[in-house]
């Protein structure tokens, strides 16, 4: 049930259940975006139901999350697990369920918040039958995906077409860092308007003593750890980390480990890229310098960071780049590649290093520098911790999440004017409430 003195919005998610287990299959960084945000809406005085495909027969359909913010899983298709690329096809029946589900609890939904470009579909068929407010939020782009692809799946120019028209027509877009804001607006279109709101950091991510963290995940004290977080996707660019630490090791690098997190199994979806990549590995001569950790409990990610020397960041298109500052947040450098948003979320010589994509020596030359220099490493690890961060939690993001909604529909009601990020709250808006009783 809704609590009538709250508002309702709503939060669309497609493939990214945030219930699920981040890491099983394309489980990433938007899963942990809708969560994170839904939740702490929700704890701004919203109600927040996010909508997603249901992909397992045996899970539950409602997922409560706190007593405000639930997960509402919808058929589309087979219950099963569905490539992204394979999901078009199923968005009609998705969006269909969702219209049952609010005729039959009478719930009506102001505003919407779509995520990923099939949400964006499914928005704006809402928008053109609804009086609604959409919101969207891209997490990737298929024009940047597409520029390292040989062949494109069938639904690419269908997915090129949508990005473009969400971008004009929905009532605001948010951006998670400037860079994206600049793709958008020099791949995309000129047009719509467009916010940066940064993503964030949970309490959990912070400073653990290195021979702590150490001495619980049972690593050697004078192991000089390169830690990788994510999926095992070509476009992670876990190749060029590979190659870089083959090089460190002609180089002499002493007790050189390389620790790569993430990833399901060799039998899911991202298994031929994990083969190709321990295939890698064997050849070049690192199955005794490389551990692959797999897939582990998010709460358990702080350990590592903490314990690792150094993170390494080597994708070739970030729009933001959750791992950074989860790692900078718990006092580990960071090299990443120079591109999108991780020229936001890295500050060159201060949290990290910036580096070209794809380049296998200035990576090495990075990773050596952190391993080597100690001083500069220290003063690094002192630097990756306050200043930075206050501007990365979840809190602050979804408090100027939450100031975009309260203009959105107010703007609705009212009167038509450019919002002001500086402006803390809006006039007689304080509150959710405020709002839904206007």
């Amino acid at each position: 049930m809704v609590d009538p003195s709250r508002q309702a919005i709503a939060f669309i998610s497609d493939h990214a259940d945030p219930a699920a287990e981040i890491g099983m299959e394309e489980a990433g960084g938007q899963n942990v975006y809708v969560r994170q945000m839904g939740e702490n809406l929700a704890a701004l005085g919203w109600h927040v139901d996010i909508f997603t495909r249901k992909s397992n027969a045996n899970d539950l359909s409602i997922v409560q999350h706190s007593p405000h913010c639930r997960t509402i899983r919808l058929t589309a298709g087979p219950e099963t697990f569905i490539p992204r690329d394979q999901l078009f096809e199923h968005m009609p029946e998705f969006l269909d369920n969702l219209q049952k589900f609010q005729t039959k609890q009478a719930i009506h939904y102001p505003l919407l918040h779509t995520n990923y470009w099939l949400s964006a579909w499914v928005g704006m068929q809402l928008q053109q039958k609804n009086n609604v407010q959409l919101i969207h939020t891209y997490h990737s782009l298929g024009r940047v995906k597409y520029e390292t692809m040989q062949t494109r799946p069938a639904v690419a120019e269908t997915r090129l077409a949508v990005e473009q028209q969400i971008l004009e027509q929905a009532n605001c877009v948010v951006a998670t860092s400037p860079q994206e804001k600049e793709a958008l607006r020099s791949l995309i279109s000129q047009q719509g308007q467009v916010e940066v709101i940064p993503c964030g950091t949970t309490p959990n991510f912070h400073c653990i003593p290195k021979a702590t963290a150490r001495e619980k995940l049972g690593w050697h004290p004078q192991e000089r750890v390169v830690l990788y977080v994510g999926r095992f996707d070509p476009r992670k660019g876990i190749e060029t980390l590979v190659r870089a630490c083959a090089h460190l090791k002609e180089m002499g690098t002493p007790h050189l480990k390389l620790v790569i997190v993430g990833g399901s199994s060799v039998e899911r979806l991202d298994g031929p890229e994990r083969k190709r990549i321990e295939t890698l590995v064997d050849h070049l001569d690192l199955v005794k310098q490389t551990h692959f950790a797999g897939r582990i409990d998010h709460n358990w990610l702080p350990w590592y960071y903490s314990a690792a020397d150094v993170c390494v960041i080597p994708s070739y298109y970030e729009p933001f780049g959750l791992v950074a500052i989860e790692a900078i947040a718990c006092g580990t450098p960071v090299i990443a590649s120079k591109v999108g948003g991780l020229r936001f979320t890295v500050i060159p010589e201060e949290t990290g290093l910036l580096v070209p994509p794809r380049d296998v020596d200035e990576l090495a030359v990075a990773i050596e520098r952190v391993l080597q220099d100690e001083l500069w490493a220290k003063k690094l690890k002192k630097q990756t911790s306050h200043p930075h961060n206050s501007r990365f939690s979840w809190k602050n993001s979804a408090m100027q999440l939450s100031d975009l909604y309260r203009y959105i529909l107010a703007r609705s009601i009212m009167h038509d004017q450019p919002w002001n990020p500086k402006i803390s709250r809006l006039p007689g808006a304080t509150d959710p409430l405020r709002i839904a009783a206007v």
